[in-house]
């Protein structure tokens, strides 16, 4: 470093390693803000996927459907009642863990697209098809699709965490 009348001034070599340093601070914020779930969200989120068709198709069902209409309500309260509390826990830890809060607008709009659009239509489809046909396999299908598609949601943001870090 240069001294100028008591004011330090970097080298230029100096200067561009700082900015370089600034660049990779950005960019490992910018994938932190991306980092998937904790393992034990993605865990909670991908069973209340899993369970989803199942609990909305004894609600659709024609006639009671291994439990009474008022039993399956309930569950959907409870089990929606739960989610959002396990949702705030881990946006709450994620910001006191990382100091930034939980972002979506980071996420490639490739991936979060067509999992907002198609993972609804899976999760309410299916209860409607088990209500015009009377068969389950159509919940189960769902569930196992819903279920996949969370696990590969979340290990496809790990890969872009890593690839990013």
């Amino acid at each position: 470093m240069e001294t100028n009348g008591g004011v330090i001034r970097p080298t230029p070599q100096q200067a561009r390693a700082a900015l370089a340093d600034t660049e990779q601070i950005h960019a490992s914020t910018t994938a932190l803000s991306a980092t998937p779930w904790p393992l034990w969200f993605t865990t909670a989120l991908t069973l209340y996927i899993a369970a989803i068709p199942q609990v909305y198709g004894g609600l659709v069902a024609a006639s009671e459907w291994l439990l009474p209409k008022v039993a399956w309500a309930v569950v959907m309260v409870v089990m929606t009642a739960a989610y959002l509390a396990l949702f705030a826990v881990a946006a709450t830890t994620w910001k006191k863990k990382t100091g930034v809060a939980l972002r979506l607008n980071v996420l490639p709009k490739r991936a979060t697209v067509p999992m907002a659009v198609g993972l609804p239509a899976l999760l309410v489809g299916s209860p409607i098809a088990f209500r015009a046909t009377g068969e389950p396999v159509w919940l189960f299908a769902a569930s196992a699709v819903g279920a996949a598609v969370s696990i590969a949601f979340h290990l496809t943001f790990v890969r872009l965490h890593r690839k990013n870090s």
